[in-house]
């Protein structure tokens, strides 16, 4: 079922990529940069998220940081 996932959201990266890709600009070559970038990382989370459902968020790291400032406040 994992690669059903991976399939589906590689489909949906592939179909935003083609749907927005032609909307940018030729000389706006920073912006294609930024956009390839942007759809690689976000393609790349979602398959690390399908295969370790478990991986702990951003919100979990800064709980940690402010973990011993909670308990100095009370």
């Amino acid at each position: 079922m994992k690669i059903l996932d991976v399939l589906g959201i590689t489909v949906i990266m592939v179909w935003v990529y083609f749907y927005e890709w032609p909307r940018i600009e030729k000389n706006q070559k920073k912006e294609r940069r930024t956009f390839v970038v942007l759809t690689i990382i976000g393609w790349s989370l979602a398959i690390l998220l399908v295969f370790f459902p478990d991986i702990p968020g951003p919100t979990d790291f800064i709980r940690e940081i402010f973990k011993p400032i909670e308990k100095w406040l009370g």
